[in-house]
């Protein structure tokens, strides 16, 4: 199975993307975890919390591959993100996560730049030039681990068309 992580900063358009290019190679894309979960934490997130999230994602992740008909599966963010949650969060990262992250089988990053306007919401807390610090963050992230990604810029259907386009250019 191929797996295509969309990531990037808040407000990146990152769901509407994995939805989008889900629709357009007719498979399924995995929803972000962590904003349902914090959403309905109802107090503020803690390390433990973090922890929990990684956790589902991989399980979800898991649950998913086992079908054995998905040929492409895109994901609303990813471990990296996560990672890098618990590095600038809480300054320390279980070392469980790191050797998930090494030992998966990504077969494309899709980076949202920051060209969206940033919308506030209960959940966000990066906005304005942390965006962009954020980005840098996220592409050093995934070329440590050697992974190969793709920024994806555009607003709209430019957006969705410089994603195909980068998909393609990858033989997807």
């Amino acid at each position: 199975m191929i797996r295509i992580v969309i990531t990037g900063p808040e407000s990146t358009g990152k769901t509407a993307l994995a939805q989008n290019l889900a629709e357009a190679y007719d498979t399924i894309w995995l929803p972000e975890f962590a904003r349902t979960y914090v959403e309905q934490l109802g107090r503020p997130y803690g390390y433990d919390d973090v922890v929990a999230i990684a956790r589902n994602q991989i399980e979800q992740e898991k649950r998913l591959a086992l079908q054995g008909d998905l040929k492409i599966l895109f994901l609303d963010t990813w471990l990296i993100l996560t990672k890098v949650w618990f590095d600038l969060v809480f300054d320390q990262c279980p070392a469980w996560l790191i050797d998930q992250i090494k030992s998966s089988d990504i077969d494309l990053f899709l980076v949202c730049c920051t060209d969206i306007e940033w919308v506030a919401d209960s959940v966000r807390e990066n906005g304005g030039a942390r965006r962009a610090e954020l980005l840098k963050i996220y592409c050093q992230e995934i070329e440590s681990f050697g992974f190969n990604y793709e920024l994806v810029n555009g607003l709209g259907e430019s957006r969705l068309a410089n994603a195909l386009i980068a998909l393609k250019k990858h033989g997807f």
